[in-house]
């Protein structure tokens, strides 16, 4: 089964749902937690000195799946890898913790026969995102004068990958 479209999890308004089984009550728990697609956090030279720092903001408060931030995070990184070499460096700036579900019958083409006890069913846990609010940076990149149209570009695919608008704010 495919995930559901992005549309359906971008906007938070209730408080973020991130119990595990870390926490001290035992009953406040979700069991089988899928694990994070993000592979790394800071790509490229994490010691460098660099001149500039470019940063992806969203206009509008916006919750981005695991998956999403994977996919800009491959984006960026090959780019910048592809021009620049070795002289940038990348990094994811949030971390997705809240915790998505889904219930199961809501998937099937049936699902407008659910009655009256099924309006807001718990579900279970399909995937993990980030809750990111008006102009917090998703992703820098730091690189050096040479390299500034490459980062701005890297920038740009990388929002691509996010479900709302963005901008590209030089630090």
């Amino acid at each position: 089964m495919g995930l559901r479209p992005a549309r359906t999890d971008r906007t938070f308004k209730k408080r973020p749902y991130t119990r595990t089984a870390k926490t001290v009550h035992k009953k406040n728990f979700i069991k089988g937690i899928p694990g994070l697609k993000i592979n790394k956090f800071n790509m490229g030279n994490t010691t460098g000195d660099f001149e500039l720092t470019f940063s992806l903001v969203p206009t509008k408060d916006v919750q981005i799946r695991h998956n999403a931030l994977e996919s800009l995070r491959v984006a960026a990184n090959s780019y910048m890898r592809k021009i620049a070499g070795t002289e940038y460096h990348v990094k994811v700036r949030v971390y997705p913790h809240n915790i998505l579900r889904e219930h199961a019958q809501a998937a099937v083409a049936q699902a407008d026969r659910f009655y009256n006890g099924m309006k807001k069913p718990f579900g279970k846990p399909i995937g993990r995102a980030a809750r990111v609010h008006e102009f917090k940076p998703i992703l820098t990149i730091r690189t050096n004068k040479k390299y500034e149209v490459a980062a701005k570009e890297a920038i740009r695919r990388a929002g691509m990958k996010i479900p709302v608008g963005f901008r590209t704010v030089c630090e």
